[in-house]
């Protein structure tokens, strides 16, 4: 049995909570899947559990399968949440009366601030105990749902930053997240984890420069093989720099996207070496097959611009870096889909950190507490 931690307790039943509940199954763990929705968990059952293909081959059946968190943490030596960003305010107010701070909560992925928000949403729901969070940038897989109860787990994401909040306890989580996955390898804080997502450098891009192509054919076409030109190519890497420099200022460690898609098995050696991420993303073996969106309703635009764009361009603000980029992105999509990213977005008040400077920023992150 791996390690201390057996029983895992995963909060989300989309593409990647069937990955982690169908993969830690395969791997010993004893798994019990919740999901906010009935429907969701219904060709789970019918179908006995969850089928797999990829890096785990077969049907797996799940330990506890509920709709009901209070039962979904019983008894877990950790609590994973493996939901989009938009949904941690609900888990946030759902754990807040059942928690004590004993049992370590893994954001699998956190993307940009997500530890930060959920912290503040616990917070805000009368939560005063201690807390132990831990966050990976991304998914720790590359994975789609292929039918009501399988899924294809095409890959693990190699040498993935993970960070905890507060920092003081980052030995301790990072050793729980460790055992489930052993290519997570740690960063220096939650600011390094948000500021290397690279979710939002380049679906943004690729959404909003191919709506036309998105919305006429209903997203029939290979997004990253096919959608990322080198047209879209060059605003990702416009969108990168901005990027670094808000890193920069912030002394915090970043490595260009490129660096990044190829240290995690996304692209080949010779892509990351051309310095093109057109290029980059159309030798991505894992994503090959991935196709686009139907429409501007999808993560790709709510969560890699609400929660991803948006936060970069408040950590600039914080840190007085202009993010001209960022921005024309931010206010293309809310043209685009009618919605204010700006103000509905991971604002810094949202993450808990409106009125900080840089030196209280990094206080905070380590503490985990406002002085």
């Amino acid at each position: 049995m791996p390690g201390k931690i057996k029983t895992v307790a995963v909060l989300g039943a989309g593409h990647g909570g069937c990955a982690a509940a169908a993969d830690l199954t395969a791997r010993g763990f004893t798994v019990r899947l919740h999901a906010r929705r009935e429907a969701a968990l219904a060709p789970l059952r019918a179908a006995g559990g969850i089928t797999a293909r990829g890096v785990q081959e077969g049907m797996f059946p799940i330990e506890l399968m509920t709709t009901n968190v209070a039962e979904a943490i019983a008894g877990a030596d950790i609590i994973m949440l493996v939901v989009p960003s938009v949904a941690h305010e609900y888990y946030a107010k759902a754990l807040a009366p059942l928690i004590d701070g004993s049992v370590p909560i893994f954001l699998n992925p956190g993307h940009t601030g997500g530890g930060l928000h959920f912290l503040n949403e616990l917070r805000l729901a009368g939560y005063r105990a201690p807390v132990k969070t831990g966050e990976t940038v991304s998914l720790t897989y590359v994975t789609r749902m292929e039918g009501p109860a399988t899924v294809g787990i095409y890959s693990y994401i190699r040498s993935l930053r993970f960070a905890a909040l507060p920092g003081c306890y980052a030995d301790e989580v990072f050793a729980s997240v460790n055992t489930l996955y052993p290519e997570t390898v740690k960063a220096s804080s939650v600011l390094e984890s948000a500021l290397i997502n690279m979710n939002a450098v380049f679906h943004p891009p690729g959404m909003i420069l191919n709506a036309g192509w998105i919305q006429r054919t209903n997203g029939n076409f290979l997004f990253y093989k096919e959608g990322v030109t080198d047209a879209v190519g060059r605003v990702c890497q416009a969108v990168d720099k901005e990027r670094l420099a808000v890193a920069k200022a912030l002394d915090v460690p970043a490595r260009p996207f490129l660096d990044s898609f190829y240290a995690a098995g996304l692209t080949t050696q010779a892509a990351r070496d051309s310095g093109s991420i057109a290029r980059a993303c159309e030798e991505s073996e894992p994503n090959k097959t991935i196709r686009s969106p139907p429409s501007l309703d999808h993560r790709y635009v709510h969560e890699d611009v609400g929660y991803g764009l948006v936060p970069f361009a408040a950590f600039g603000q914080l840190a007085g870096v202009p993010t001209p980029a960022i921005d024309s992105l931010i206010r293309l999509a809310s043209i685009a889909t009618g919605i204010d990213y700006a103000t509905q977005g991971l604002t810094l008040r949202k993450m808990g950190l409106e009125g900080l400077n840089i030196e209280a920023l990094h206080r905070f992150i380590e503490t985990g507490e406002r002085t």
